[in-house]
């Protein structure tokens, strides 16, 4: 059985993109990720990344354009899959995470992403690079 995970790759000004640290499971803690959780059962993929910013982050969001196909998070059936998304209100918080982080181009791999968001931010970087 696949379990999905969907991931925000929100852009804020100057290509910057937000970027969270882990707090949790003590394997993943320190490590950085793109927020976004698991879909909830009768939950549509787009729902899940929206509730998943409010919940982890108190901010609204709108989505964008999807980047890539599932990118495999574990050899036990998870995969994730991410969306472009820009800030409709709010300002992001810490509320689930150790931290928040803007990272400028430049900066992008200034943090210890974690091996599933490595890629992500790696094709993220080529797409924001073309505009």
């Amino acid at each position: 059985m696949t379990v999905i995970v969907v991931a925000a790759v929100i852009v804020g000004p100057g290509r910057r993109v937000l970027a969270a640290q882990r707090a949790e499971p003590p394997a993943l803690m320190g490590g950085w990720e793109f927020p976004g959780g698991k879909v909830d059962p009768g939950e549509g993929e787009i729902e899940a990344l929206v509730r998943e910013c409010r919940e982890e982050l108190g901010v609204e969001i709108e989505v964008g354009e999807r980047v890539g196909g599932d990118w495999p998070l574990s050899t036990d059936g998870y995969v994730m899959r991410a969306w472009l998304a820009d800030l409709a209100s709010g300002t992001p918080q810490a509320r689930e995470h150790l931290a928040l982080r803007w990272l400028a181009p430049g900066e992008y791999y200034d943090v210890a992403w974690l091996a599933a968001d490595l890629p992500l931010m790696e094709a993220v970087e080529k797409l924001l690079v073309q505009d």
